[in-house]
């Protein structure tokens, strides 16, 4: 039956390519793939297992991908990235191709696969015994959102020890940590995760234990049905971002908080007494004696502290839609739903990109965050423009890829469909060259439109395309080194709140990088940081975010950014006046 679903599917000249020229990456997408996993009965072809070289593979957005395959693990020893995103893989699918150990597995993505339970190989039902070899000894990132989990068991412990990142939006889960951390005793578990993300599931119930959690950072339980905090939460030794919003909590002052303060303050709160329990007013009076204490301890060393800590924070103004003559709009046509959905806009002006590399500073750090917050553009992409050279109003838009012009960064105005091309045989050029399938810049890219009729854009008053996401924006709107002001863009065909969040840490940056080359700019007086962050020079005004309104055709408001909730996840590191 095997041999017969093999044949139907026929070649695969992707993985004749890859074992030919003995490939260390290998990314198969698009509808042609699809059609073969279909004829193929629903699984990965045998040649698959012919490529023991291989690093990195990624096979997603697949739905007729149901099942691995037996010996993946055993085939693929080397594998340290594994992407099985948008699939159709359920638990007996994986169960087979992930049976054995892959020792240098560090990053797993099974999201949006629709799963009930984890595999065995993974601590679902059936595992091992505890004493049992890990079967990912290495893995440090695990993506598990967008499924159907209801609990998590203590075997994901064992099997994956030094995990880091544990990523579990948009399940199911109705406690955490719930199952997932093994009765107590040595060895402890997950002694290395630092980032837990449980938004856009049904807890009800924070244990106590996650305090058990000794290298936690960043905690999100977003959008849950949390009533109350554990005050065990401020017993976390590392935890610096915590996201509690979207909660219905019964300490309507906590809830406050929650909204609107930073971690720190939402930690003190809890470890006086404040959980949701009715004990606000007495929580209230331990923080004003704290404060007190502080203002006491003046003259010591700990209010001085305190005080050069809040000097080094960042600042910016948020201008409100209602202060600003001339607010920004984006409009938004409805076939942006099936394509890109989600879009977060706002303007920074004040930045200072002439000084020495500042724009070189600029665009790197971009790319950093494509990197590393945009999951490589798979989880959001950042647009940013020139405000002086953007028309407007703007509208977010969809054109089939034959009528959607744009002129891109650094080329002359080209077809989108003619640009992906263009872009896929340079990258085929470089793959000979280079003789391997590592690739960089946008061609890394190429793949997130595969199967689109329509691609999305943002389109200017004069009817110019400035903006084609995930791939580039517009010449036409290039920052340079005189420009002051900037348009800013988010776009993410995953979640709103990541685009908020992106933007979040897009803002920060931009501002950690403007004070820098101030700094930098006006030499090693004594004054100089305090000068750069509230000096009555115009250079050293703090920037300023106008809030800019993304409605839908007929106006309806969809998102303004910033809003009163917006930039708290990077509050402990920027003081925002409103």
């Amino acid at each position: 039956a095997m041999a017969a679903a093999a044949a139907a599917a026929g070649p695969w000249p992707e993985l004749e390519a890859a074992a030919r020229e003995r490939r260390r990456e290998l990314s198969l997408a698009g509808a042609a793939v699809a059609e073969r996993v279909a004829a193929g009965g629903g699984r990965l072809p045998e040649a698959l297992l012919a490529l023991p070289l291989l690093q990195s593979l990624e096979l997603s957005g697949c739905a007729a991908l149901r099942e691995l395959g037996p010996g993946v693990a055993a085939a693929l020893p080397a594998l340290h990235t594994l992407v099985l995103s948008r699939n159709a893989l359920g638990p007996a699918g994986l169960g087979a191709g992930l049976g054995g150990p892959l020792p240098a597995l560090r990053l797993l993505d099974l999201s949006g696969n629709g799963l009930e339970a984890l595999p065995a190989a993974l601590g679902g039902t059936g595992d091992g015994a505890g004493d049992a070899a890990p079967a990912f000894p290495q893995l440090r990132s695990l993506n598990l959102s967008a499924n159907r989990l209801r609990e998590l068991g203590p075997g994901l412990a064992r099997a994956a020890p030094q995990l880091q990142e544990l990523l579990l939006s948009g399940n199911r889960l109705r406690a955490l940590p719930g199952g997932l951390l093994p009765p107590a005793g040595p060895p402890a578990p997950f002694p290395l995760l630092s980032r837990l993300d449980a938004a856009d599931n049904e807890v009800e119930e924070l244990g106590a234990d996650i305090a058990a959690l000794p290298a936690l950072k960043s905690l999100d339980v977003a959008n849950n049905q949390l009533r109350e905090l554990p005050a065990a939460l401020a017993d976390c030794p590392r935890l610096k971002e915590a996201n509690f919003r979207g909660n219905q909590l019964r300490d309507k002052r906590l809830e406050k908080m929650v909204n609107g303060c930073q971690t720190k303050a939402i930690l003190e709160y809890l470890r006086a007494g404040g959980r949701g329990k009715g004990k606000g007013e007495s929580a209230r009076e331990e923080v004003r004696k704290k404060k007190r204490e502080k203002q006491q301890k003046k003259d010591g060393g700990d209010g001085e502290q305190d005080e050069v800590e809040e000097a080094s924070k960042l600042l910016v103004k948020v201008l409100h839609v209602s202060e600003n003559p001339a607010p920004l709009v984006v409009k938004v046509s409805p076939g942006v739903k099936d394509v890109r959905a989600f879009i977060v806009c706002c303007v920074l002006k004040g930045v200072n990109l002439k000084p020495g590399n500042a724009l070189k500073r600029f665009l790197s750090m971009q790319t950093k965050l494509h990197e590393d917050i945009c999951e490589k553009r798979t989880a959001a992409t950042i647009a940013t423009h020139d405000l002086q050279l953007v028309k407007a109003p703007l509208t977010y838009d969809v054109q089939p890829p034959d009528e959607l012009k744009i002129t891109p960064l650094g080329r002359r105005e080209i077809k989108a469909k003619d640009l992906l091309r263009q872009l896929q045989l340079e990258a085929e050029e470089q793959r000979k060259q280079k003789k391997r399938q590592n690739i960089s810049g946008l061609h890394k890219y190429l793949q997130l439109l595969d199967g689109k009729d329509n691609y999305p854009c943002l389109v200017d008053a004069e009817g110019a395309v400035i903006s084609f996401p995930p791939i580039t924006n517009s010449e036409k709107t290039k920052i340079r080194k005189e420009t002051r002001d900037l348009f800013l863009e988010v776009t993410s065909d995953t979640s709103l709140q990541i685009c908020k969040d992106v933007m979040d840490t897009l803002i920060l940056k931009i501002a950690e990088l403007n004070r820098s080359t101030l700094e930098n700019k006006e030499g090693s007086g004594s004054d100089m940081e305090s000068d750069a962050l509230c000096g009555p020079g115009n250079s050293n005004l703090p920037l300023v975010v106008e809030q800019v309104r993304v409605v839908d055709m007929d106006g309806n408001l969809k998102v303004l950014y910033p809003s009163k909730t917006d930039l708290a996840t990077v509050s402990s590191l920027l003081t925002v006046i409103r």
